[in-house]
């Protein structure tokens, strides 16, 4: 069973309607839903000009907390967040320090200190939906997208409730994931994919030899200075805060018959499965099967909710409790990125 593509997922969506919800005491801002039949993602509407984001933010932290928390994912509109450090403004705001990319998986280019572009896949690419850094032993909480230039068309930045996911799965394959977790393995050297030398920022070897130590990574280092490893992870983990179970992991999103048809048979007419650019296994190196992998498949993609980005927007997610993605698009297109809150999976 071929994956669905993306851009067709959300095509066939339902037309957004949205429903009031609250509107503040003072009218500077109004909350309300943007799906009738999701809460995701809440939307807050600034009700006049003027009205700077990350001062809002800063008198309103307890509110927000607490609406991610139930929603996953906020929408902030009309706010008109329209650079680099107006955005950076708005994490700090919210956050205080931001997090640096590293153990990277995707192109990303710095605009500023710890702030990013979005994946820079070519735009006729989608983007399968993934919670950001799943697979490090240290990941952000906190997500930001900032949009400075919508794309003409497409672009979306679908979400998806990873609490959700979680229920939709069956039984039988949650407990093997709950008890095997999942094995990334990642090669470097050949060609496709970031090297190991931007990947860990760094081109020493000793220097990667000991973060691997340090956060639970195999490497073995290969012939023409090319490098493996090996990294096993929970797929299932509870919320540090609330304790709902969710589904997160890159199993779905690594593994080779994810890619779309064109990618994936070229990268398997090259390379034999072990030294694929990236794959996913059941943690004890065991293939996931394929009914599985497409009933995982069709959970993210069931729960996809999208919105359409306006300049000057941003979107805060729980990266545990909410999933992101990205379809295809047309026209220049300018999401900016920030990732806050570093959670340890030592920490809860």
């Amino acid at each position: 069973m071929e994956p669905q593509p993306l851009n067709q997922r959300v095509k066939k969506m339902p037309g957004i309607k949205r429903q009031p919800v609250l509107l503040s005491g003072e009218g500077i801002v109004k909350v309300e839903s943007l799906h009738p039949d999701s809460d995701l993602p809440l939307v807050i509407n600034a009700l006049a000009d003027g009205v700077h984001l990350s001062n809002w933010v800063e008198n309103n932290r307890e509110f927000i907390e607490a609406q991610l928390l139930k929603h996953g994912a906020i929408l902030f509109r009309r706010f008109k967040v329209n650079s680099a450090d107006g955005f950076k403004q708005v994490v700090k705001a919210m956050c205080g320090d931001m997090m640096e990319y590293r153990e990277r998986s995707s192109p990303r280019s710095q605009v500023s200190e710890k702030i990013y572009t979005s994946t820079d896949y070519p735009e006729d690419q989608s983007i399968f939906p993934h919670n950001e850094h799943s697979y490090s032993r240290t990941f952000p909480l906190k997500l930001f997208f900032c949009c400075l230039t919508p794309a003409q068309e497409g672009g979306y930045t679908p979400l998806a409730d990873t609490r959700k996911i979680f229920a939709r799965l069956s039984r039988q394959i949650t407990d093997r994931f709950i008890e095997k977790k999942w094995m990334l393995v990642r090669n470097y050297g050949a060609g496709f994919g970031l090297p190991w030398q931007t990947v860990f920022q760094s081109d020493d070897r000793s220097i990667v030899e000991q973060y691997c130590r340090q956060v639970g990574i195999e490497c073995e280092w290969k012939e023409n200075n090319g490098l493996r490893t090996r990294q096993v992870r929970s797929a299932v983990i509870r919320h540090p805060r609330t304790g709902q179970l969710t589904w997160f992991n890159h199993a779905t999103f690594f593994h080779v018959s994810t890619l779309e048809p064109m990618m994936r048979d070229a990268l398997l007419a090259e390379f034999k499965e072990e030294d694929l650019p990236t794959n996913s296994y059941y943690g004890d190196g065991s293939p996931i099967e394929p009914s599985v992998l497409d009933e995982l498949r069709a959970a993210y993609l069931e729960e996809l909710s999208t919105f359409s980005w306006e300049a000057g927007s941003v979107v805060l997610l729980d990266n545990v409790l909410t999933s992101h993605a990205r379809t295809p698009y047309s026209g220049p297109r300018k999401i900016l990125f920030a990732m806050a809150e570093p959670i340890s999976r030592t920490d809860f």
